[in-house]
């Protein structure tokens, strides 16, 4: 993984992915797709390489001009080399797949991007472990998933030991797929979001509470949503998955 600095290619850090279990595991979820693929971050071309076969167009994107070169000349014609700093890059805005072993100290910056960007129906990304998980909502949500997920289906798939990159990080990565859905379950972005955060960083000591300070909630209809999706009164924002906060919004937001 080559990590792309906001400041430009003075300097990297790079984790490169060396486990065939996990580069067949990314294999295997990219040949679920169709259409174009853009890597982010190709480094030496560990997953690049085994891509090309398929004989899709792919873009590999990588920072280090050294290594770009390299990986233009072992690729087959399908596949372009762009050198370029992934925080930066153009992303197409016809349908394609993403796929990606990320800098895990710039996962937070890549996915926030990723969010807001048109075009990709499907990304595979190599992530800090513990981003993956929360991403997935694993022992709960955080703000920017709930942020995001009428837009998007995240998922968890495995963990990934540090051994399985060159060199050894300090901590895991994980395997998580974020895919756009067809029909969001919410269709006003910007007010939806707006509601999240405010219900994240409301006070109180349970979303009864929260929702009760926050939205000035009528107590009988937050009382009769709770009763319906069976959420209890003392839970946490992080406890309600994608379609609780979508029934949520649907209650108590627009107004």
């Amino acid at each position: 993984m080559s990590a792309a600095y906001p400041g430009g290619s003075h300097e990297l850090g790079q984790n490169f992915l060396v486990a065939p279990s996990i580069i067949g595991r990314i294999e295997d979820l990219v040949a679920r797709t169709n259409g174009p693929i853009v890597e982010l971050g190709a480094g030496d071309g560990a997953i690049t390489v085994p891509l090309s076969r398929s004989g899709r167009p792919i873009t590999a994107v990588e920072l280090d001009p050294a290594r770009a070169r390299r990986l233009q000349r072992r690729t087959s014609g399908n596949v372009t080399v762009v050198l370029a700093d992934i925080l930066r890059f153009q992303l197409p805005r016809h349908p394609h797949v993403l796929v990606g072993n990320l800098p895990f100290h710039l996962t937070t910056a890549v996915l926030k991007r990723l969010l807001r960007a048109r075009g990709w129906q499907t990304a595979i990304l190599l992530v800090q472990w513990e981003v993956a998980r929360r991403r997935a909502g694993v022992g709960g949500a955080t703000m920017l998933t709930a942020q995001w997920w009428p837009w998007y289906e995240f998922r968890l798939h495995t963990r990934v030991p540090a051994r399985c990159f060159r060199p050894v990080p300090a901590v895991d990565g994980g395997l998580l797929t974020m895919t756009r859905r067809t029909h969001p379950l919410v269709t006003d972005r910007d007010a939806y979001q707006r509601f999240v955060r405010d219900v994240f960083t409301g006070r109180g000591r349970g979303l009864g509470e929260i929702l009760t300070r926050t939205r000035r909630a009528n107590r009988g209809e937050l009382r009769l949503w709770l009763r319906t999706e069976r959420v209890s009164p003392h839970a946490l924002p992080k406890d309600l998955s994608a379609e609780q906060w979508a029934s949520l919004w649907r209650r108590l937001g627009p107004g």
